[in-house]
């Protein structure tokens, strides 16, 4: 029984180990209770042999015509019970004279496979003698036996008589036994929700004082555990929100720079071009396509310019909101992809509630996702999907691409940057793959959203 509960399977090894007791003591019944038959012939045997010798006696006394020898009545009428006989048997010769007692009619009949198994066990039919004297001779011998069936039946009805007592005490020991143990095994239940909430990161779980040695050393190390991983986890959410913040200000600053270094040079680099081509045309017209490159070329890398410009500093979520910013990089994937794939979103709740700072991981974590799917998926439709729930914020994004294994591999530090922001926030990131596609799912508490916020306060 491999999956079966603590309190049963202990509770079945005592019932074994009771059962077990129980055969052996029914084994020792059939023992005694053989051996106490056997002291019963042996001393019905003796009596029968000191009755005849006391018979031998008065015979010698007393003389008469018709002598009584043997006579077995005597004996009969004082130690006879069901299925015994007694007998007399001269030495040397066959008995004379014999007397049995019937049995009782209303005891049934032990059942075949006990009686075959008795019989193989004992010899119930088994005689006992006892020699008679008389002048200092043995003439005889007294001989008693009990009938095989009757003794069979008498030892089967004592033993059924103790099994039905056995089992209902293992019955009743049993169901003792599994409450007693439901009862000490209770706290277990308070240790699996403890860590059910600390696998649901709800590392604030504690477990109370036990009765049992056992278990409150299980719970010291339980909570001591939980502090330790609180205390972590808290330092490395510190520094994961330290490191994306130093992040998203390089990012800043390295758009700025590229904006006002970068997107000037270009600017003027097209000026050039328009003024080189306008001389062209009155001077040297052979000149003019290459302006047209020149201007075509700066005009390309200015669109790339902008594009890296949007994914490295995003709109302001702060004046924009969430859904509008999630809005405007789902209509820019769709400019930018043209009639290859279509991008929508779905939005549902009062987005408004979301603090700036959380909506701005959110934008970035389905900036990411978008952009991996764009890159790699190969999709012909994805759909975002924001919803504000009563604890928690949920962000879906779905896709019907297949993404191969080398791309995944390739994106393990967006990946890793998408886990950190949710991890910072205290909730939880999965990722499905499947034939018809891939989801990303994520989750932030915003009970936890709260906390940190006060704790950045």
């Amino acid at each position: 029984m491999p999956r079966s509960d603590l309190k049963l399977r202990l509770t079945l090894r005592i019932a074994a180990i009771a059962a077990l007791c129980f055969a052996m003591s029914a084994a020792y019944l059939l023992y005694d209770a053989d051996r106490s038959a056997r002291a019963r012939i042996d001393r019905v045997a003796a009596l029968a042999a000191g009755a005849l010798e006391l018979q031998q006696s008065k015979m010698q006394w007393i003389r008469t015509d018709t002598p009584r020898f043997p006579d077995l009545q005597t004996v009969a009428t004082t130690a006879m019970e069901p299925g015994l006989c007694i007998a007399y048997r001269p030495a040397g010769g066959d008995i004379l004279q014999r007397a049995c007692s019937g049995t009782e009619s209303h005891q049934s009949a032990a059942p075949p496979v006990f009686t075959a198994l008795y019989r193989t066990l004992f010899d119930p039919g088994r005689e006992t003698a006892h020699a008679v004297h008389a002048r200092g001779k043995v003439i005889g011998e007294a001989v008693a036996w009990l009938d095989p069936t009757t003794l069979i039946v008498q030892i089967w009805h004592a033993l059924s008589r103790l099994l039905a007592a056995m089992l209902a005490t293992l019955l009743v020991l049993c169901v003792l036994v599994y409450l007693a143990l439901a009862r000490a095994l209770r706290p277990t239940r308070l240790i699996r929700a403890g860590l059910e909430r600390i696998a649901a990161n709800d590392l604030s779980a504690r477990l109370p004082p036990f009765d049992l040695a056992e278990l409150s050393a299980v719970r010291d190390v339980f909570n001591r555990l939980a502090e330790d991983l609180e205390r972590t986890t808290a330092e490395r959410n510190a520094l994961t929100h330290r490191l994306i913040s130093v992040q998203d200000d390089e990012r800043k600053r390295l758009a700025r720079e590229l904006h006002d270094e970068f997107g000037q040079n270009l600017t003027a680099i097209r000026a050039l071009a328009a003024s080189i081509g306008q001389t062209a045309t009155r001077q040297c017209p052979a000149l003019l396509p290459e302006c047209d490159s020149i201007a075509r070329t700066s005009t390309a890398m200015m669109e790339t310019l902008r594009g890296a410009l949007f994914r490295l500093r995003p709109p302001d979520v702060e004046e924009l909101g969430l859904a509008a910013s999630l809005e405007g990089l789902i209509s820019s994937w769709n400019g930018r992809s043209g009639a290859r794939t279509r991008f929508e979103g779905r939005f549902d709740g009062d987005l408004d509630r979301i603090a700036v700072d959380v909506g701005a991981d959110l934008y970035r974590i389905a900036q990411e996702a978008i952009t991996n799917v764009a890159k790699h998926a190969d999709a012909s439709l994805v759909v975002l999907r924001l919803a504000m729930r009563k604890d928690e914020i949920a962000l879906n994004v779905e896709d019907d691409g297949h993404v191969p294994d080398d791309a995944v591999a390739g994106s393990g530090m967006g990946l890793l940057g998408m886990r950190e922001r949710v991890a910072m926030r205290g909730g939880r990131l999965s990722i499905r793959s499947s034939a018809s596609g891939t989801t990303l799912h994520a989750v932030i508490p915003i009970v936890a959203t709260k906390t940190l916020q006060e704790n950045a306060a």
